[in-house]
């Protein structure tokens, strides 16, 4: 599905970016064009008029052979640097009378440039004379035909090459564009990936948590229903397994109603300013009796008089959350520590328990939802994997942010930090 997605995105890309290239490729391709067409125009005009002039040496008399003429070497010629030109004077009947050129052709060249201009005589037309583009113009004078050549190759070439370029560039163009886009797609495409991938674990853990309990419901009752002559007291004990089960589904199905209420809610939580330092302290006077019946030693150090600007019941629910994590995963006469300090500008609380550690694999995951490091221990332990998951929603409520660092078989440590 996702393949088939940026595949979609790499064709879309590629159509829209290719349109436009072909686009500015064109408006280049023709402004330049029309540049080129009207400098050759503007410079066989010039030469038009300077071979036309009365010191030209055309518009004379038709000669008394119908051959071309030697070039004259006292005609005048236009300036060699701007332009290579030459003109021909022909007869009523186009029959070659006169030539005016700096440069030594043959008979036959004039011969062709002649037939060329005969057969298709337009005030302004371009030809193909041995390999090269020749601009001419043929006017009537009364000795017959004037027809001026101006060679254009250097001009067409640019507007020849100019295509080449475009499509070479072009190519290349659309060779990296592919490459880069296909980068940025799979770029773009693993959040929504991952989100997606998140999503459908969420739906499986879920299920199968929600599973458990209604199985065990689902087994009772039918125990309860076999032995419908029983009073109640005598079947106490199928329906406390009920009643257990029952409240664990009421659990779960409120973390998971709480986070979603949480992302929802955002821009509509209120924040005060409150004693962090007093909240902390609260949250560790209820959970002594907890800690001393698990047979765990727990030391804290807490400096007085901090403050923070937001939801004192949410960072409690925090401090809970991660000392309840701590209680499970120690030993008996294990040890928790907790400390909560000011550094710069924020304010640092970590909570530290010896046991056997998260490997470094699933130090990243932990905060998911449902995640749990040992799933064979969840049963035993607990919950539901969405403690950490809630901490770490408030946590970035509050624009903070929480991770844990641990070592194996020593000890494992969950940090946060709080502007």
């Amino acid at each position: 599905m996702f393949n088939r997605l940026r595949n979609r995105f790499l064709v879309l890309n590629l159509v829209i970016i290719s349109f436009m290239m072909l686009v500015a490729f064109a408006a280049i391709y023709t402004i330049t064009y029309r540049n080129v067409q009207n400098d050759i125009q503007m410079e066989l005009h010039r030469v038009s008029e300077f071979y036309r002039k009365p010191d030209g040496n055309l518009g004379k008399p038709p000669m008394g052979e119908n051959r071309p003429s030697q070039p004259n070497s006292d005609a005048i010629s236009p300036p060699m640097e701007r332009s290579i030109s030459f003109a021909l004077q022909t007869d009523a009947q186009w029959n070659l009378t006169d030539v005016n050129s700096r440069f030594d052709m043959d008979a036959e060249f004039y011969e062709l440039a002649r037939s060329k201009a005969a057969a298709n005589p337009r005030n302004n037309g371009i030809c193909t004379i041995e390999g090269h583009r020749w601009a001419y113009t043929v006017q009537q004078n009364a000795s017959g035909y004037s027809i001026v050549y101006l060679d254009v190759t250097a001009q067409q070439t640019i507007v020849t090459n100019l295509v080449y370029t475009f499509a070479a560039v072009g190519l290349v163009m659309l060779v990296v564009i592919y490459f880069t886009s296909r980068y940025f797609a799979n770029r773009s495409i693993a959040p929504v990936k991952e989100a997606f991938n998140k999503q459908k674990r969420f739906i499986a853990d879920a299920s199968h948590e929600l599973k458990t309990p209604l199985a065990v419901i689902n087994t009772n009752a039918d125990v309860l229903l076999s032995n419908n002559e029983d009073t109640i007291r005598e079947q106490a004990k199928w329906l406390h397994h009920i009643k257990s089960e029952t409240e664990r589904m009421k659990t779960l199905t409120n973390d998971l109603l709480y986070l979603t209420e949480m992302d929802d809610a955002r821009a509509r939580m209120i924040y005060t300013p409150f004693n962090v330092s007093e909240a902390v302290e609260s949250v560790i006077l209820t959970m002594e009796a907890v800690i001393f019946e698990k047979n765990i030693r727990l030391e804290y150090e807490i400096e007085p008089g901090l403050n923070l600007h937001g939801n004192g019941e949410q960072i409690k629910q925090v401090v809970m959350i991660l000392l309840d994590n701590a209680i499970k995963y120690t030993h008996p006469q294990g040890l928790i520590t907790l400390a909560l300090k000011k550094r710069l500008h924020e304010t640092v609380l970590s909570v530290t328990n010896t046991g056997e550690g998260i490997p470094s694999e699933h130090l990243g995951k932990i905060f998911d939802r449902f995640y749990r490091a040992d799933p064979s221990r969840s049963r035993k332990h607990g919950g539901y994997g969405l403690g950490l998951a809630i901490a770490k929603s408030i946590i970035e409520q509050h624009k903070g942010r929480v991770y844990a660092k641990s070592t194996v078989n020593e000890s494992t440590t969950f940090y946060v930090h709080l502007p």
